[in-house]
């Protein structure tokens, strides 16, 4: 990379399973995985990533596709979905499977602990990558996974709906670490996304109990804070810095969640 987009962030290239990429560094405490939504890491996505480590984390952000610090747009939006399509890293249609690109993102997350220290480690994903951190939780060190707008499979084909995007045997371990370590794993989205359809939220519910926090924004025509019926972006594009909006209750409740299962004696 020729130039560093994010120059106040310790940019690192780092090498898991024989496959290199770019990663920004910043904060301290515990180690915290933002993995950035389509079209990539864009400033916003960088700027939430900012607003988690203010709260005592360290915060790392791997690039996984589009161009790291290019703004978003529809055009980049759609170039990079579209790259994603036809990505082996990517598994878009297929159901009970993680994306191969998980075991990088494992990596990462063991080193990020072993850099880190603290009793484990946390990761938020988004839209193509926010079923990954319900994968990355059949790992004992996840504590903390967020899966905001889970994306993948795409729910466009009958069926794919409900997919969890993971293997059975992994979703097992998974279970298991909700009944016997206390794991929680938390979900958001909005009503209406038709990437992410309610059934996924019910077999996400109808799996994991109560061990399963749901933060669902209404996005029905008429709502009261006024999102869009095409609203899917809940931590960042749609995201409104206002006390007691619903985005901005929801994105705090996300920092809660990390400082309690992160940082318990706080």
């Amino acid at each position: 990379m020729r130039d560093n987009p994010f120059p106040d962030l310790d940019h690192q290239r780092l090498t898991f399973l024989g496959q290199t990429r770019d990663v920004w560094v910043t904060g301290e405490g515990p180690a915290v995985l933002v993995m950035h939504e389509v079209p990539g890491l864009y400033p916003e996505v960088v700027e939430f990533g900012r607003w988690v480590a203010e709260a005592g984390f360290t915060v790392w952000m791997p690039s996984v596709i589009g161009t790291p610090g290019k703004p978003f747009s529809a055009v980049y939006d759609l170039s990079s979905l579209a790259r994603a399509c036809v990505s082996k890293e990517f598994t878009v249609w297929g159901t009970g499977r993680t994306s191969p690109i998980v075991d990088w993102l494992r990596a990462l997350g063991a080193h990020a602990h072993e850099v880190c220290g603290g009793p484990g480690i946390g990761a938020v994903g988004m839209c193509l990558t926010g079923g990954f951190a319900l994968a990355m939780a059949s790992d004992e060190r996840m504590l903390a996974p967020v899966l905001s707008q889970p994306s993948l499979p795409f729910a466009l084909i009958p069926g794919r709906g409900k997919d969890l995007g993971v293997p059975a045997d992994e979703l097992v371990r998974i279970q298991r670490r909700t009944r016997e370590d206390g794991l929680c794993v938390m979900g958001l989205r909005f009503t209406e996304d038709p990437l992410v359809p309610a059934k996924r939220f019910k077999a996400l519910r109808e799996a994991l109990g109560d061990a399963f926090i749901a933060i669902e924004l209404d996005s029905s025509k008429g709502n009261g804070a006024g999102f869009p019926l095409h609203a899917h972006s809940v931590l960042v594009r749609e995201h409104v810095p206002e006390p007691g909006h619903p985005s901005e209750r929801a994105r705090q409740r996300v920092r809660d969640f990390f400082v309690k299962r992160l940082k318990p004696g706080r």
